[in-house]
């Protein structure tokens, strides 16, 4: 963000940064930056809180009033990482017995993504697939895990691709099943290591590595920390 910003301001267009990170930006000393000592992935501090979200946003771009700069402020406010403690959903009860368990959780957890896409108004499932998609696709992966080579498997697009959508929507619906706004990672913790679906897209990436399919196939799948 610092180098696009100096790339930004070089054509005529004036920028604000938010700071993650306070010794890169001093470092980079991009004209305008606001460090928020926030977790990682919260660049604007509390999730769902409108009124915190302004009044980040509002101190950074009082910052455009500066006469001239690099000006590197910080917001008045720190939030601790809470990524410790682990996400609490929870997830539905077994419905159709016939179905694979991570299909058949998939299904029944899409009220809770539904009610997600109200309250947020956006979604970032769509890169392959659609929510309507989805269990079908956790079949797919499922099929890989259990031995079918995955061209055979029925995936619809790309195994990353489909993989992002699959981590999205359960991410996002995880907002709707917490106590509480997750952690920074949380979310992504939860879905690898708790629910059926997470199992199944790490089954089925181990399966396509066993059994030497093209790298960047099933690498990207998951997370660099899940490799």
């Amino acid at each position: 963000m610092c180098t696009l910003a100096h790339v930004f301001e070089a054509a005529g267009l004036a920028t604000i940064v938010l700071s993650a990170i306070r010794p890169v930006a001093v470092k980079m000393a991009p004209p305008r930056a606001l460090h928020c000592e926030f977790p990682l992935g919260r660049p604007l501090g509390k999730p769902r809180d409108s009124g915190y979200q302004h009044r980040v946003l509002a101190d950074a771009f009082a910052l455009l009033e500066r006469p001239s700069g690099p000006v590197l402020e910080d917001f008045p406010e720190t939030i601790e990482s809470a990524d410790e403690a682990p996400l609490a959903c929870a997830l539905p009860p077994r419905y159709d017995a016939e179905l694979p368990a991570a299909v058949d959780e998939a299904k029944g957890l899409r009220p809770a993504y539904d009610r997600a896409l109200v309250a947020s108004g956006r979604t970032s499932v769509g890169r392959a697939i659609g929510p309507d998609e989805i269990p079908d696709a956790i079949g797919a992966f499922v099929r890989i895990a259990e031995g079918t080579p995955w061209a055979e498997a029925g995936l619809p697009d790309l195994p990353m691709a489909v993989a992002h959508d699959i981590r999205a929507y359960y991410e996002e619906l995880a907002v709707e099943l917490a106590d509480a706004p997750p952690g920074a990672w949380a979310a992504e913790r939860w879905f690898y290591d708790q629910t059926q679906a997470g199992q199944a897209v790490l089954g089925a990436r181990r399966a396509m590595r066993d059994s030497e399919a093209p790298f960047p196939l099933w690498f990207y799948m998951t997370p660099g920390a899940r490799a």
